[in-house]
């Protein structure tokens, strides 16, 4: 890992200092790319030209704490101003919602379905394609993470004890309840909606099977895990919070009683960002220094994208052809790396 180079990022890439925390990256539905901020920025590239200048929208009076690509074209955004904000991919920007000059959004989701999410403290705010708001939902504590599942049905949230799972057209507003003792931040459900993970405080991971709540227990992490990643068949959960990128076993009975596989360590850096491939079963990983790689999980072959020096990664995505790889560092730094044929 040591012998990293910026050949990919240099010969098919571009790169920006946006002078803030990079908080997310995302693709948007139309093909834009968009960075969002601590200073409460969004920056919206074009990864088609590669050359073309991006796009600043102040879209927040303080940090953006959360942003995803929204139900159509560009991006859905919320902030520590309580505001719930539409960023369209030439920076025009319309208010959703404003829940609060004393709230924060810190969770935001999005789905092509229609339905858009944000959370403020114990509750979700549940919103259609139009901006109209259909619901708010109400958990036990505040929402540590939102995922919408494939289809975009149902929605999970994670929290103190556990996690809820809503059906997002449902008239009896009632929860399943997941339950599992500790602190609960990020959630993913994989692609076949037949499991819920969540990452925990405790440097773990906690998951439920949905047709008979078994329990699965994933742990052995040495810091907490930000990120999670199911493959585009679910096969495999790749995950960051290790000094590799720690990949589990969702097949033949899932990972119980399974080690992991790990990938792309050696060097003593913590993996802090993962992305999978949308359609391969390659995997996208940052690490704390700032190092960008891919890997095969079959094979484990790595290949870098950036060498290490920009700062922690703390943004990482592909567009939905997985042409196109994101990421984004802790210092600022942004870039886009165009991988397609030519």
């Amino acid at each position: 890992m040591s012998e990293a180079s910026d050949f990919l990022l240099d010969e098919r890439g571009a790169g920006h200092e946006l002078g803030a925390w990079v908080v997310s990256a995302a693709f948007g539905r139309d093909g834009s790319l968009g960075f969002a901020l601590g200073d409460g920025t969004l920056h919206i590239a074009k990864p088609r030209d590669l050359t073309a200048a991006w796009t600043k929208a102040e879209a927040h009076d303080g940090a953006c704490l959360a942003m995803v690509a929204d139900c159509r074209d560009g991006y859905l955004s919320g902030g520590d101003d309580g505001k719930l904000m539409r960023v369209a991919p030439d920076g025009t920007l319309t208010e959703i919602a404003n829940l609060g000059a004393m709230k924060w959004v810190e969770q935001v989701a999005a789905h092509e379905a229609g339905v858009r999410a944000a959370s403020v403290g114990k509750q979700l705010h549940v919103f259609n394609g139009k901006g109209e708001k259909q619901k708010t939902l109400t958990h036990p504590s505040a929402v540590g993470g939102i995922a919408i599942d494939a289809k975009g049905k149902r929605i999970a949230c994670s929290h103190y004890n556990g996690a809820s799972l809503w059906f997002v057209n449902a008239t009896d507003e009632k929860a399943k309840l997941l339950e599992w003792k500790g602190s609960h931040a990020g959630i993913a459900i994989s692609p076949d909606g037949t499991h819920v993970v969540t990452a925990m405080q405790e440097n773990a991971l906690h998951g439920w099977r949905l047709s008979d709540s078994q329990h699965m227990r994933m742990s052995g992490y040495p810091t907490k895990t930000r990120f999670m990643s199911f493959t585009a068949k679910g096969r495999w959960l790749a995950t960051s919070g290790a000094e590799s990128v720690v990949i589990w076993p969702f097949f033949g009975g899932g990972p119980m009683g399974k080690a992991p596989t790990e990938l792309a360590g050696g060097d003593d850096v913590i993996c802090t960002a993962v992305a999978c491939h949308p359609q391969h079963e390659v995997v996208a990983a940052g690490f704390q220094d700032g190092l960008v790689v891919m890997a095969e999980i079959a094979s484990g072959k790595v290949v870098p994208v950036a060498a290490p020096g920009r700062g922690g990664v703390s943004a990482l995505t592909w567009n939905a052809s997985g042409t196109h790889l994101a990421f984004g560092t802790e210092t600022g730094f942004a870039a886009v790396v165009d991988l397609s044929k030519r």
